[in-house]
């Protein structure tokens, strides 16, 4: 059994979900200590139980200290089972993190598999559904993995109570590819959406037209379509924009901050990615590392910086796996993922 320190890195709830989900695709039991260290509340959360308490199932794992609050997590995977499942937070807990986890191993399993998850679907610090379908899994497929949701409600924050469904099919691991992608696309179109939940029509054009405005001072194009009355439990507001298979980003609304603040705050990531000249944005570089290091190919990459969350995937995943992640800082950063 690996041991691995929950304090180290960013001392979040990544190094849990990495370990976790790369003990399943490989069948090797994990032990974790001081679970979530630089949290304000460390220990598991409702959401980091739920992951624990998912890839247990998916893989008939014999588990240790699975509670709320425990910052001690003993793993043991016995086989993987890939199949139809219905996981719920009972919070505004991310699904899109659950997801990401689950996709590690069933993406690699001997039969296809049927999620619908149950949570938040758009909350703070973390992918919301937009991002997965536009961003995330267009990149995975570039390496060969075929996966797709479908958001049936949706889960605001605080209230949460949002619904995904994900089909994922699986591919071995021998036929899975490197992804390569060191350059930006100079002529990637940028799509994007303003969407308004239980609010007047009204906030979400003045978020696009925000948005609009100020790429076209920039001399960027886009594509900003409005969405308005999507099904949910309680009112919220989001921008997105995204470069398919390569970046996203997005803002959410809050009472007091007004429409065009939400907008900016989308717009001002996006330049400043397009700004580094890195091929894909620092959230998808670290969250291709694991899938990449399951392939038998080289994978490179460039990202705008090497963050806190990618030097501590980057660990997990060569305390795991027989794999060097080479990280190299610049503007851009470079990423390197070589079989040993």
């Amino acid at each position: 059994m690996v041991t691995l320190d929950g304090a180290r890195g960013e001392g979040g709830g990544q190094i849990l979900r990495t370990a976790l989900a790369l003990a399943v695709a490989t069948m090797h039991p994990v032990r974790v200590t001081n679970v979530r260290a630089r949290r304000p509340r460390p220990g598991l959360a409702p959401q980091h139980l739920t992951a624990v308490r998912a890839l247990a199932a998916v893989s008939d794992a014999e588990v240790e200290g699975a509670a709320l609050g425990s910052t001690v997590l003993g793993f043991a995977p016995r086989r993987l089972r890939p199949g139809t499942y219905r996981f719920e937070v009972g919070t505004a807990g991310a699904v899109s993190l659950i997801l990401q986890a689950l996709l590690v191993p069933l993406a690699v399993a001997d039969g296809p598999s049927r999620l619908t998850l149950v949570g938040g679907t758009h909350v703070p610090w973390s992918p919301p559904f937009q991002y997965l379908a536009e961003t995330f899994l267009p990149a995975l497929a570039d390496v060969g993995i075929r996966a797709e949701v479908v958001l049936r409600r949706w889960g605001w924050y605080p209230r949460g109570g949002g619904e995904l469904e994900a089909t994922i099919l699986p591919t071995p691991r021998a036929a899975l590819r490197g992804f390569v992608a060191e350059r930006r696309d100079a002529v990637a179109p940028i799509r994007g959406v303003s969407v308004v939940s239980h609010l007047p029509r009204s906030i979400a054009e003045r978020q696009q037209r925000r948005a609009a405005e100020r790429l076209a001072a920039a001399g960027v194009a886009a594509e900003i379509a409005i969405e308005e009355g999507v099904p949910a439990g309680g009112p919220g507001t989001l921008v997105f924009l995204g470069i398919r298979g390569r970046a996203g980003f997005s803002a959410l609304g809050r009472r007091g901050l007004p429409a065009e603040a939400v907008a900016d705050a989308a717009v001002d990531a996006l330049l400043a990615y397009l700004a580094s000249g890195a091929a894909v944005d620092r959230h998808l570089a670290d969250q291709l590392v694991p899938f990449c290091a399951l392939a038998t190919a080289a994978s490179t990459l460039t990202c705008p910086a090497v963050s806190p969350h990618l030097a501590t995937v980057a660990w997990v995943t060569e305390t795991l796996l027989p794999v060097r992640v080479g990280l190299e800082p610049g503007r851009p950063a470079r990423v390197r993922i070589t079989p040993a």
